[in-house]
């Protein structure tokens, strides 16, 4: 039988931990396709600044071509003009407008005036030149001149007074020229020709990169390498061990440029979403072991319980057959029966104290919800810190580890506070500045609050306004009104939350009040009542749990929390002690 119960026992266990495990990484699959998505939009506004930067920087070398090739100067070199002011025209330009080299050229496809030698004979029998000698604008890149290894070229066409071509003035951009302004920006950007060989970049080792398939890559000096494609939630990720010149696990994004003929590609780091996967894996990983060691202690309590109960059923059944056999021994019967009777109810008290341990379930209600907002803000300080040393900015990074430091003694004082709050010790109250308080709460929400576009309208008391509170708690009570109020404003137009605190020194009272510009309340009578809601089925903080949890901690501090609908929104107010002014 103690075999079989051993076997038993390690077949829960293993469960349990085989369990805890797909969970674990089920919430890590979901929290890293959810980070993605961020990450997926930021990087295509880079993709995005970084293609429109470099057709702008283009933009000027097509202008000069257009608007310089019917120069007088140049049309007069068809009528026997000086060949020397046209070339001095054509210096002039390139030099304004930074071109390598701009060159005008008749029909024929003789080269009349250059700004100096060295324009190469492929672009004179090729598409650039032809189709400006078609009446249109002609766009390529190639091969430079000697010294230019990449260039871009832009042939516009010249008109005579009868409306025909009659040449075409040739300007060559070189591109290292362009990428100088690029070096050493985050993230690795590249542009594609048609033949999938990168030909411009912010990372020059990726130059002459070639993609012959959807997962192998040809580099510079004609290695093949393969590449391991994945898409989670519709992104497509990278992942390669043969190059540090671009991160080994990234999300690919790309984005057309039919003005240049070429695609830009861009490579975003994915390790941000990786470690914030990871972080709420271990966090759910955690929660769900120490409950289930709680259930473990729980129930090998009762199973204790039960085989004593047995035995003592078994000994009062014998002391009574005792009894029938002899009454020679009555009295020591009785004695023993007693005995009997006294243990059983130390038993049962045990029973009843072991079942006050289910009131431990009370902490799973607020875990999720009070850790929510700082580990949120510890992600942006983190991400903020990382960008900062990236630009060699030490002390704006050290200043954001102070801030996650910070954040991480903020969420210990708050798990120290749930441990609490499970044990039915309420937090004792004790002098506390509310500005700080609310202060501390908007620099928590600072980025949601940027993020979302809300308009906060705090104004600090003239005078030092001291509560009776607890801080850790006080403080989760105001993150969770401002953030329910930025959840209620998501379709309103306009975003804006006032922050005021009143005194009422005859009552010895101060209110602090959180008004929003969003819909309003639909139901004041039932706010308060736990897993009450009004967000979506499914939504990340529509437990329903925020409002009544702030209840129960503002009643602990002897204060009130009241909701009410107002003019344009709803209004949250706090009324709290007034501190004393201390001797």
């Amino acid at each position: 039988m103690t075999r079989t119960l051993y076997h038993s026992r390690g077949a829960l266990l293993a469960l349990a931990l085989i369990t805890t495990a797909a969970l674990s990484g089920a919430v890590w699959h979901y929290g890293y396709v959810q980070a993605l998505g961020p990450l997926a939009a930021r990087g295509q506004s880079d993709l995005e600044l970084a293609s429109e930067r470099l057709v702008t920087q283009l933009q000027r070398f097509r202008e000069f071509a257009v608007l310089s090739a019917d120069h007088p100067a140049l049309s007069g070199l068809h009528h026997f003009g000086s060949r020397r002011a046209a070339e001095a025209t054509l210096l002039r330009g390139a030099d304004r407008s930074g071109a390598a080299l701009a060159a005008y050229v008749d029909a024929t496809g003789r080269i009349l005036a250059a700004s100096e030698p060295g324009l190469p004979e492929w672009v004179l029998q090729g598409e650039p030149f032809n189709r400006a000698l078609d009446g249109a604008l002609g766009i390529a890149h190639g091969a430079g001149p000697e010294g230019i290894d990449r260039a871009f070229y832009f042939a516009a066409p010249s008109f005579g007074i009868d409306g025909r071509v009659r040449g075409a003035l040739i300007v060559v951009v070189d591109i290292a020229r362009l990428e100088q302004d690029w070096r050493g920006s985050l993230p690795a950007v590249f542009f594609t020709d048609s033949g999938g060989e990168i030909f411009a970049t912010n990372r020059s080792e990726l130059l002459g990169w070639r993609r012959t398939g959807p997962t192998e890559v040809v580099t510079a000096d004609g290695t093949r390498r393969e590449v391991t494609l994945r898409d989670p939630g519709g992104h497509i990720v990278w992942q390669q061990r043969f190059s540090p010149y671009v991160p080994a696990h990234a999300l690919r994004l790309e984005s057309e440029l039919p003005v240049i003929d070429m695609t830009g590609v861009l490579l975003m780091d994915t390790a941000p979403a990786t470690r914030l996967a990871g972080l709420q894996a271990a966090v759910v990983a955690s929660v769900v072991l120490f409950f289930g060691a709680l259930l473990w202690l729980a129930l090998e309590r009762r199973r204790a319980l039960a085989e004593a109960n047995v035995v003592l059923e078994e000994r009062v059944s014998a002391r009574t057959r005792a009894l029938q056999q002899s009454n020679i021994a009555l009295r020591r019967e009785i004695a023993e029966r007693q005995e009997a009777e006294a243990a059983l109810k130390r038993a049962q008290a045990e029973l009843v104290q072991a079942s006050k341990l289910s009131a431990l379930g009370k902490m799973s209600a607020g875990i999720s919800h009070e850790l929510n907002q700082p580990l949120m803000a510890i992600r942006s300080f983190a991400e903020n810190g990382t960008a900062f040393l990236d630009r060699g900015k030490q002390e704006r990074a050290a200043e954001n580890l102070g801030r996650i430091s910070d954040m991480a003694n903020r969420m210990g004082r708050i798990i120290k506070n749930l441990r609490a709050f499970a044990k039915a010790e309420p937090e004792p109250a004790r002098r506390v500045g509310l500005a700080a308080v609310v202060e501390s709460a908007l620099e928590v929400l600072a980025p949601r609050i940027a993020e979302t576009g809300t308009v906060i309208d705090w104004q600090r008391p003239e005078t030092t306004t001291v509560v009776m509170a607890g801080e850790v708690r006080l403080g989760q009570v105001v993150i969770n009104l401002l953030s329910n109020a930025m959840d209620a404003m998501a379709d309103s137009e306009t975003r804006a939350i006032t922050i005021r605190v009143t005194r009422d020194d005859d009552g010895g009272r101060v209110m602090l009040s959180v008004r929003d510009t969003g819909p309003g309340i639909v139901d004041p009578s039932r706010i308060f009542d736990p897993f009450y809601s009004t967000k979506e089925v499914g939504a990340e903080e529509g437990m329903g749990l925020g409002l009544s949890i702030s209840y129960g901690i503002v009643e602990g501090f002897g204060g009130r929390l009241r909701g009410e609908n107002v003019s344009g929104g709803a209004c949250f107010t706090v009324e709290l002690l007034q501190a004393k002014e201390m001797a």
